[in-house]
């Protein structure tokens, strides 16, 4: 799904409204009628009252149309205008004429004094400001949002949260709890220096012109399930163990054995059909115990990796994870990536090693994949101000070093020397010890399996926070583990494949 700017969605309305002989009112009816449908299954009482802030340009008219709409249902709603401007849109005015016709409970709001005492709503709806904002709120718009920021009730906006810029940092806007966006993702409900203002984010379809979105164009995408499904290499009836691709994961040392084991068993899970694991003698007998279907090979020393030689052809390799950083083991690293051809995923210490070496970008075979936390990705690239100049400066990084980052987080972003992909399954869960290295042992899996690596990295990434999601049910965040993210592999395939969980 493309991600847009301001600009090209504004252009996509006016295409709709061209294209389908329709008016920009009749546009106005699908979004507000999205948004009510939204709201209606998920405040299902009608006795909860409900303020509704709408400014006086379109997003406010979205919102007395909203206003209009559950009165009818039958929910208690007041609607107020917030006149931060004499100057409505006329499908706004319209929508005023049409409340006070319909006799929904409404006021102007021109000063503090006539601002509403918030205690006495349950739900307010935030339709002031929408996606053509271009300065900071001032005046009694932004004294509207402070005290609706400081009410403690829930709060949900309408297609964005009023005052959040979409192309540069936001400082000061409504703080949603949820926010629910008409049909185009915007980048910025997707950033962490957002998450505040933004809440959970609804994608909801107001039946925009599917030629106008076809003819805009981008290098920012949002991952829907239905891309992954399309990546999904089909599963031969005559596939064996040497055809599924044989994974190679190095990594480990003495108390963090652990490491390779999750990425050699995420990699099997993922559907390798062989993996092998490099690793100090001292996690043999652990990952032989944890994961019999592995092979490993053995370093020379006991209790790090000083010198990665193997009689083995992978066709594809994860490196990094528990490795530790000793000078023995940077040598071996070194050593290593001036010979080896194969594609690669490099997570955890492989990034420190080359954080503190960066003239080893050299080696790294085209399209090798990072996989960085926030900190790894500050050695890398140098720290930022805001999450609009960290993607500029990744972006950057990986043109120069033809490489693939995949910054992981609530939203984790994959970004080529091309385009940006932004990744919106997982849930809090994967917040836990092992959860990086089971993605590394993933991502090498599909590598091994002849993905392209974009689309490894991409499937990777949808895959491993799907397990999350598939679980909320059953397995409380607090109490989710890295292996849990393994054992449901399968049934993020399935979920991705059919729509359904196998029980």
């Amino acid at each position: 799904m493309k991600i847009l700017s301001a600009r090209q969605i504004r252009e996509i309305d006016a295409k709709t409204i061209h294209y389908e002989g329709i008016s920009s009112l009749e546009l106005m009816k699908r979004a507000a009628g999205a948004f009510y449908d939204w709201f209606i299954k998920k405040y299902t009482d009608k006795n909860s009252a409900i303020l509704i802030l709408s400014g006086v340009g379109n997003n406010g008219g979205d919102g007395l149309m909203v206003a209009r709409l559950l009165h009818k249902a039958g929910y208690r709603v007041q609607a107020c205008v917030v006149e931060y401007s004499e100057n409505y849109t006329e499908d706004c005015a319209h929508n005023v004429r049409r409340v006070k016709a319909e006799n929904v409970p409404f006021k102007r709001i021109t000063k503090e004094k006539e601002i509403p005492n918030f205690s006495e709503y349950e739900i307010l709806i935030d339709a002031l400001f929408g996606t053509g904002l271009s300065r900071e709120i001032t005046g009694i718009a932004a004294e509207v949002i402070k005290k609706m920021n400081e009410s403690g009730k829930t709060i949900v906006s309408i297609d964005i949260p009023s005052g959040l810029f979409l192309d540069k940092k936001t400082t000061f806007a409504v703080e949603a709890d949820e926010t629910v966006t008409f049909q185009i993702p915007k980048l910025a409900l997707y950033l962490p220096d957002n998450y505040r203002f933004v809440g959970n984010v609804t994608i909801v379809n107001i039946g925009l012109s599917e030629k106008a979105i076809e003819e805009a164009s981008t290098n920012r995408f949002l991952i829907e399930k239905k891309d992954i499904r399309e990546l999904l290499k089909p599963l031969s009836k005559f596939a064996h163990k040497g055809t599924q691709g044989h994974a190679l994961i190095i990594g480990g040392s003495l108390g963090k054995s652990g490491a390779v084991c999750l990425a050699s068993k995420a990699a099997l899970k993922t559907g390798c059909g062989l993996v092998t694991a490099y690793l100090p003698k001292c996690a043999t007998p652990v990952i032989q115990t944890y994961i019999p279907e592995a092979m490993a090979i053995e370093d020379t020393n006991n209790a790090f990796i000083t010198d990665i030689d193997y009689d083995i052809n992978p066709h594809a390799i994860g490196i990094g994870v528990g490795m530790g950083k000793r000078e023995e083991t940077q040598q071996a690293f070194y050593r290593f990536l001036q010979r080896n051809p194969v594609p690669m995923v490099i997570d955890a210490d492989g990034l420190n090693m080359l954080s503190l070496h960066p003239e080893w970008f050299a080696l790294l075979p085209p399209k090798t994949i990072l996989t960085p936390h926030p900190k790894e990705l500050s050695r890398l690239i140098g720290e930022w101000c805001d999450d609009y100049e960290k993607i500029d400066k990744a972006t950057a990084f990986a043109q120069k070093h033809q490489l693939i980052v995949i910054i992981k987080g609530a939203y984790s972003l994959i970004i080529d020397s091309e385009n940006l992909y932004v990744n919106d399954s997982g849930t809090p869960a994967l917040a836990t010890a092992g959860s990086g290295d089971v993605l590394t042992g993933m991502i090498a899996s599909l590598l091994a399996q002849g993905y392209e690596p974009v689309h490894a990295a991409k499937t990777g990434v949808y895959l491993h926070g799907l397990t999350a999601n598939l679980t909320q049910q059953t397995i409380h965040p607090r109490s989710f583990v890295a292996s849990d993210i393994i054992d449901n592999i399968g049934n993020a395939y399935f979920c991705i494949e059919n729509g359904m969980i196998k029980k």
